[in-house]
């Protein structure tokens, strides 16, 4: 599996699909990231977490645990 979390810097993904379980993939579908939408990876803190993305026109941060369960190509 290809995760969010393995894109670098200035690169556009695709999400394939978003693994996980209840609260935590429901919070992660309610921030806009869902099954074919495109996300550009903006910058990575210092010590890799958290990532800021840009996802359906706004900027978005989440942590690198969070980006290990998005599944992209």
């Amino acid at each position: 599996m290809n995760s969010l979390r393995n894109v670098k810097v200035g690169e556009t993904a695709t999400v394939i699909k978003v693994h996980g379980d209840g609260a935590v993939r429901r919070r992660i579908m309610d921030m806009g990231i869902t099954k074919g939408v495109r996300i550009t990876v903006r910058k990575v803190a210092p010590l890799g977490d958290p990532l800021e993305l840009t996802v359906r026109g706004y900027e978005l941060s989440i942590r690198k645990a969070d980006a290990e369960m998005i599944e992209v190509q």
